[in-house]
């Protein structure tokens, strides 16, 4: 009998130790958790012992401590609990329990660990060893635990994993509310399932929901797709995520940040706003801008507010802003995947060697044409191009020729007062290697150019034709081919001032883009420069009555 005694004794005194220290780890791990009420209620009911195979007493050592062993049941409050053995404190409503401790409230609420340690006056329990807290659905693993029945809160401070539906959350430290059924786990947080993988620095799940809150530096890994974020909320049964802060969503090649971005990653939608970088490395395109729509599935995005569209592919980037972009995919996962950009309503595009302004454009990634309506107006180097339909074809990261349909005039700057001008119905550009080789003008050509003798100005020519071809050497014009043409030589001090003009000239150096930012400013042409629309005329519709009437 002595020997069991102080067996029990020395037990007591080891698992009186493990919980003093889980006590002092627990209360410096969360200072906030300090907070919890200690106080005893003055409405507190007592313990009741249900059952009992043996009761002791050890009234020279502890005269309050009833010791029970064998088959030990107590009820407070709704609460059962199970255990072999226990030290049960009637003063102070309080007991220790030790081996195959369960502690059941209810029929949705269980607690097992190896001891425990049950207050009644504040209705805590202190749970260590192989801990197991299953409320409904969802169980939570830990090695110690605290668990306060009035908050229906349950903390732990040694690692722990709860597991729901498939969802198994780890942590350091955290905390799980049974009444409303959210976890709080910080510290090398960690949410696995079949289909993801979800690391944070602290994160709060709902259980019931299933949407998990993420704090801190974030990460969602889900087949192909990643998540970065510092403040995000993500549904792990749907995918559907609301990313706030610092946050980018990287998906094969393609990649989007924004200041804030929604993503369905079941229907392959997202949408950005405010400071939006898309980056596709494959077709070696960035848009930007404030908000942003994309559907993976289709390829399709949507674009405006500061929206821009840089093109790398070529080397030299093109940069091309709009009001609205609307941007097509095709060949979708294949090795010949190619985009078709649409820019509408205050175009205007930068790159070294050109630059446009028009009222909208289109640009195709696989053919590298650059296509321009609306007074579409586009410079090269001294020269300026416009008609009503402008179509820039790109080669190896430079211009490769352009055509012009319908009012065709290109101006090219010789100095402050002197200008080369050339009219026709259609105009066709050739260029090598940036530079202007050839320029064909097809239908009612006029042109206005200068003769040269060496370096010196020598006279002005004006000629009328139907067919007409310059070649350029040098950036100056070396010879002129042209399909029965008249004309008249000045020479440079007869030429008169209005002989100097084409009638449709017009010079829009105050329009032009002169850098990469300055596409963020419209300016329009002046009032009546603009360039009215050729309209076809129609044969008129012959109604069968007023024939017969005539």
């Amino acid at each position: 009998m002595t020997e069991r005694k102080n067996k029990s004794i020395s037990g007591r005194g080891v698992i009186g130790a493990s919980l003093l220290l889980f006590f002092f780890l627990f209360v410096c791990a969360r200072p906030a958790i300090s907070q919890v009420r200690k106080q005893a209620r003055p409405d507190a009911q007592k313990i009741i012992l249900k059952y009992a195979d043996k009761v002791k007493y050890d009234e020279a050592r502890n005269p309050n401590m009833q010791i029970f062993v064998g088959n030990v049941v107590f009820s407070h409050n709704g609460l059962l609990l199970y255990c072999d053995s226990a030290n049960f404190n009637q003063e102070s409503n309080s007991f220790w329990a030790f081996g195959n401790v369960k502690m059941n409230q209810g029929d949705t609420l269980t607690l097992n660990s190896r001891y425990m340690f049950y207050d009644g006056n504040i209705q805590v329990a202190y749970a260590s060893r192989d801990v197991v807290l299953k409320n409904r659905n969802s169980v939570l693993y830990t090695d110690s635990l605290m668990y306060d029945r009035e908050y229906q809160l349950g903390y732990f401070v040694e690692g722990g994993k709860l597991i729901d539906a498939g969802d198994t959350l780890t942590s350091d430290w955290g905390r799980y509310n049974t009444a409303n059924k959210v976890a709080s786990f910080y510290y090398n947080v960690q949410l696995n399932n079949k289909e993801m993988r979800l690391t944070s620095d602290s994160l709060h799940y709902d259980t019931q929901t299933k949407v998990a809150h993420m704090l801190g530096k974030s990460n969602v890994f889900s087949g192909d797709s990643r998540i970065y974020t510092r403040n995000g909320y993500y549904n792990t049964q749907t995918k559907y995520a609301i990313l706030l802060d610092s946050t980018r969503v990287v998906d094969n090649n393609q990649r989007l940040e924004a200041d804030s971005i929604i993503y369905d990653q079941e229907k392959g939608i997202s949408q950005a706003f405010k400071n939006i970088v898309y980056n596709d490395r494959v077709n070696k395109n960035i848009l930007t801008g404030n908000y942003c729509y994309h559907n993976d599935s289709t390829g399709y995005t949507i674009a405006y507010d500061s929206a821009v569209v840089r093109n790398f592919s070529q080397g030299d980037t093109l940069h091309i802003h709009a009001d609205t972009f609307k941007i097509y995919s095709y060949n979708l996962n294949t090795d010949s995947v190619y985009r078709v950009i649409h820019g509408y309503y205050h175009s205007r595009s930068f790159k070294n060697d050109i630059q446009s302004v028009a009222d909208s454009l289109s640009y195709n990634s696989e053919t590298c044409i650059l296509s321009l309506w609306g007074n579409p107006i586009i410079w090269n180097e001294s020269r300026q191009i416009l008609g009503e339909e402008i179509y820039a074809f790109m080669n190896d990261s430079t211009v490769d020729s352009i055509r012009v349909v319908n009012q065709a005039l290109m101006v090219e700057q010789l100095d402050s007062a002197h200008y080369n001008q050339i009219t026709g119905k259609e105009m066709r550009f050739f260029f090598e290697n940036g530079k202007l080789k050839e320029n064909r003008v097809i239908g009612n050509v006029q042109t206005v150019y200068y003769a040269y003798d060496d370096s010196l100005m020598v006279g002005m020519n004006c000629m009328e034709t139907s067919l007409a071809r310059m070649f350029m050497a040098e950036k100056k014009l070396s010879k002129i081919w042209t399909k029965e043409a008249k004309g008249t030589y000045y020479a440079l001090a007869l030429a008169s001032r209005d002989k100097a003009f084409l009638d449709n000239f017009v010079w829009f150096d105050y329009i032009r883009p002169l850098s990469k930012d300055d596409i963020f400013v419209w300016r329009a042409k002046s009032e009546g420069t603009e360039i009215k629309k050729t309209v076809r005329r129609t044969v008129p519709y012959q109604y069968l009555d007023k024939l017969k009437k005539k």
